[in-house]
């Protein structure tokens, strides 16, 4: 017997309004991460690496640099019916934009049409994890559910921030309750201090999904929303399973990293999931080469560091650097530079994220700050120092203390 064909969908059309200003000017899967990744790729990787080979990326806000990323560097072969094509809005049902990420779903279901799959694997473009969800697949088909939602172990006290699974006790992958952001539920039989959170993504035999969508599309009460609407709805018909992470398996996986998952919607969460990569032991190790998180590859020369013109030779800790960067006499530590930075002799970098083509002077000072792309520090230019002066200067600072600085902005001493 063939195995039952697949396809995918990447809900990336989101705005990303917490992550604001890195999504002034461009869609939040199209964000930058780590260097020369984009938070999509994760999302795409997982699927590929799952030998998911029909994938298509839904987009609609500011899309333009994620559409371009998406065809430059997610080329399949075609011979092999193999493509990851990004999708905007197309307004075929009428003069409107996606209401939500169901109906973006009901939208585009004449992609689903067209290929026709027995199941359909629905995930969210903007977290960072590793997944397989071939093994979801097998779990969904030995259910017989209408769909399964994958779900994650999370701290108790972190459940107003997510949609939390209730599971029966006589079937314990079968979901009884779903309910969005609760204060204080109770936990897990065999963690009591841990829920079971939802990760925003699925598995749907093509018929229930077709179905779903359908019916919601009609329901103007709804937000066509698909944890919000659809979700909800499958649990109340009892055609509703979960998938816990804790049963995946990921190789090259590390113990410290196996269920390694970040949202990372907000300024600090983005700013953390960074730091979680640099450590010596990292809790997301990007150096698994038997699970890789593919990219673009950029056209740019080896990283290079040198002394100044009098003999400091700077150092660099616990940082990631890009291809293309050029570093003279400077002083970075728990960074993560991206690609085509540039920092002079005398500067210091520490606890920060610098997007591509980052300029930093000569004896600047940057700390605990995200610098957008075409960013250019004058010499001795200061950014996270004096949270006074960086509000003057209009610069973005989160709840956690992290300084924005926007794309292009030139800041000077």
């Amino acid at each position: 017997m063939s195995s039952p064909k697949a396809f995918g969908i990447v809900l990336a059309g989101g705005e990303g309004k917490r992550l604001m200003p890195l999504t002034a000017d461009r869609a939040k899967p199209a964000v930058p991460f780590a260097g020369h990744y984009r938070l999509v790729d994760f999302a795409i990787s997982n699927l590929i690496n799952s030998s998911l080979r029909q994938v298509v990326v839904l987009t609609q806000y500011k899309s333009h640099s994620l559409d371009r990323h998406v065809s430059q560097m997610w080329r399949l072969s075609g011979m092999l019916n193999a493509y990851v094509a990004s999708v905007p809005a197309q307004q075929r049902l009428g003069k409107r934009w996606f209401a939500g990420s169901a109906d973006a779903i009901f939208q585009s279901l004449n992609l689903i049409g067209d290929e026709k799959p027995d199941l359909v694997v629905v995930v969210g473009a903007d977290h960072v994890y590793r997944m397989d969800f071939q093994q979801m697949i097998e779990a969904h088909l030995a259910s017989g559910a209408g769909v399964t939602v994958a779900g994650i172990r999370q701290p108790r006290e972190m459940s107003d921030q997510f949609g939390v699974i209730t599971t029966g006790s006589q079937h314990p992958d079968k979901i009884t309750a779903f309910t969005e952001k609760p204060k204080n539920p109770e936990g897990l039989p065999d963690s009591p201090d841990e829920v079971l959170a939802s990760m925003g993504n699925y598995v749907f035999t093509t018929k229930a999904l077709v179905d779903a969508v359908r019916a919601d599309a009609k329901d103007v009460e709804s937000d066509h929303d698909m944890g919000g609407d659809i979700i909800p709805a499958f649990v109340e018909r009892g055609e509703a399973h979960v998938y816990d992470l804790n049963r995946n398996k990921i190789p090259g996986a590390r113990e410290n990293d196996r269920f390694y998952w970040r949202d990372v919607g907000t300024i600090d969460a983005f700013f953390d999931a960074h730091q979680d990569l640099i450590s010596i032991d990292p809790a997301f190790n990007l150096f698994n080469a038997d699970w890789p998180i593919y990219s673009q590859q950029w056209n740019s020369p080896p990283a290079k560091f040198v002394q100044d013109q009098n003999g400091n030779p700077g150092s660099l800790s616990e940082s990631t650097v890009s291809l293309g960067c050029y570093v003279v006499g400077a002083k970075v530590s728990r960074s993560v530079l991206g690609p085509w930075v540039n920092i002079d002799s005398g500067a210091v970098v520490e606890d920060s994220i610098l997007f591509e083509r980052v300029v930093v002077g000569a004896g600047a000072h940057i700390h605990r700050a995200i610098l957008d792309k075409d960013v250019v520090l004058e010499p001795g230019a200061k950014v996270g120092i004096d949270q006074g002066a960086d509000k003057a200067r209009g610069f973005t600072r989160s709840e956690g203390g992290v300084t924005v600085v926007e794309k292009g902005t030139v800041v000077t001493a």
